[in-house]
Formats: structure tokens, sequence, C-alpha cells
């Protein structure tokens, strides 16, 4: 997944809006999408894949105001583009995200939030993290984690439905040791990873290695560095070959019951089902197997 110029990519300096033609597959028309310039992030789809790039390698890839806002309007261009199947977050350079633009702290207001003068890149980093939930986008998020993860930046890859990360990557929740508490992340990480080992994390600001990380539900798992772009697209790849329709109900009905009690989660399940059986998608997925052939979604 390159990060280049080309046709179905966007560069720092030119913005393009999704096209308006129907998707062959879905039938569907994209929304339009404001053409809006992106000086922080990188934003490339092929085959499927919208790749995100966090781009500020220089600084570490820091999380700032501007950043919420263009990760924001990459990810609502993505939900309503019906080309786009999966959506991977990663950072250029060597490290996935420092976390907060600390230069933007301190001052007062809210660091996070993306200033009125474009309402295009208005929201805040709650906005951000129920958007990579799944709830925002309909749509599987991958974090692919090229290097260290801290503070906020680790809260963006926890917020996603995986994470893949190298295998040197490390990954902390360091607020403590500036006399700060990472109080936006925090409702991400109890939803991964077990609390007394969160807690240990957030309390002491220590760094832990990816075989950790995985150990305790921060990532899904970890790949020799040299891997990682080959096991990411290897992922996005069988995920794109599944029905778009069936995956967008599926991580809405993930998200409305992962903190429900039981009987009203079934309840809500079960209707759930009922209205999946009754889309064309799982008729051509039941025929399809029954035929022994690939299925052909409609999006229906």
């Amino acid at each position: 997944m390159s990060t280049g110029s080309d046709e179905n990519s966007s560069n720092p300096s030119s913005e393009s809006a999704p096209a308006s033609t129907p998707s062959a597959e879905t039938g569907a028309k994209p929304l339009a999408v404001a053409a809006v310039s992106y000086s922080e992030i990188l934003y490339d789809v092929q085959g499927g894949v919208a790749q995100i790039t966090l781009n500020r390698p220089e600084r570490r890839n820091p999380i700032g105001a501007s950043t919420v806002g263009e990760l924001l309007h990459a990810l609502h261009r993505a939900k309503h583009d019906p080309a786009v199947k999966v959506v991977v977050l990663t950072g250029a350079g060597k490290v996935f995200s420092a976390g907060g633009d600390l230069s933007q702290m301190g001052g007062g207001g809210n660091p996070l939030q993306a200033g009125p003068s474009d309402n295009r890149l208005a929201g805040t980093f709650v906005d951000l993290n129920v958007a990579l939930c799944g709830q925002g986008i309909g749509k599987p998020t991958i974090a692919k984690v090229n290097g260290h993860a801290m503070a906020g930046g680790l809260g963006l890859l926890v917020a996603c439905d995986i994470a893949i990360a190298a295998d040197d990557a490390q990954f902390a929740t360091p607020e403590i040791n500036v006399g700060l508490w990472p109080m936006m992340i925090m409702a991400t990480i109890f939803r991964n990873v077990p609390r007394k080992r969160a807690m240990e994390l957030i309390l002491t600001g220590d760094r832990v290695d990816a075989a950790t990380a995985e150990k305790i539900g921060l990532i899904t798992r970890a790949v020799p560095r040299d891997k990682l772009d080959a096991e990411v697209a290897a992922l996005c790849e069988k995920i794109c070959q599944k029905s778009p329709l069936v995956m967008q109900r599926g991580l809405d009905a993930f998200h409305k019951t992962q903190d429900m009690d039981l009987e009203p989660a079934l309840r809500l399940l079960e209707g759930e089902l009922i209205g999946v059986l009754g889309t064309e998608d799982a008729g051509e997925g039941l025929m399809a197997f029954l035929q022994k052939r690939a299925p052909v979604w409609k999006g229906k």
C-alpha cells in the first residue's frame, strides 16, 4: 500500500473528493466529501484498502488538533467511498505515534479540538475514537504499528478493531510522568486490557515490548518488522473478500452490545440476525457455498 501519488491517492498539497459514480459491487453512490488539503496525514486507496498515514515523522507523528481534524475527515471519506472495504492506520518513519502534541497543551481549552475555521475538519479526540472503533464508519479498522506507540498514539491503535505491530515496537501510557492522566484513552484501553494490567501501565508509565503487548491484549499480534507490510496486506485482502454490508451490520451490532447485559444483548442480536438473513448478500453467500464458487456481493 503505497503512500505515493497516483490516480487513487492523495498527497498533502492536493485532495479531491471521491468519484460519484455508482459502485459496481454495491450499486450505491458515495456521498460527496469536500475537497481539502491534508498537511499532517497521507491518504491512499488501493485494492479496497484506505491507508491513512500519520505524516510528521520528524516529530514522531504527534496528535494535535489539526491532526484530529484531518484524521476525522479521512475516515469520513473512507466511510462514504464504496470502493473502500477496510481502513489501515499507520505512521510514517520509525514511530507509529508519540501521542498528543505537548506544544499545544497547557494553555487552556481543548488542545485536541479542531478549530471552527473549517467545519470540514471539526471534531474532537472523542469523535476520532468513536469513528475508529467502527461505530462511526462501519468498516473494519486495522492499526499497522510500525514503531513505538505512546499515550494518545497508543489510544489510536487500541481503538482500532485489529492491531498488528512490528516486534520491536514499544508501548506506554507515560502521561503520569508529566503530571497528566490518560483520561481520553482509558475507555478503550479497559475494553481491551484486563484491569490490573491496564492500571499497572497507567500508574507507572512504564514501557512494554510487543510480546507483552500481545499477551495483555493491547495488540492482536506482533510480527517481524520486515513482515509487517505483508502481514497487514494479507489480512486486508482476506477482509475485502467479505460482504461489506454484512461487515457493517456485524460491526454495528458488536459495538452496540459489547457493554449490554446478556438478555437485552441477545434480543438485539436476534433482530440483527433476522435482518442479515433477509439480505441478498446472505442468500448469495449461502448459494455460492452450495455451488462451490466465490460469492458476488451486491451490498443489498
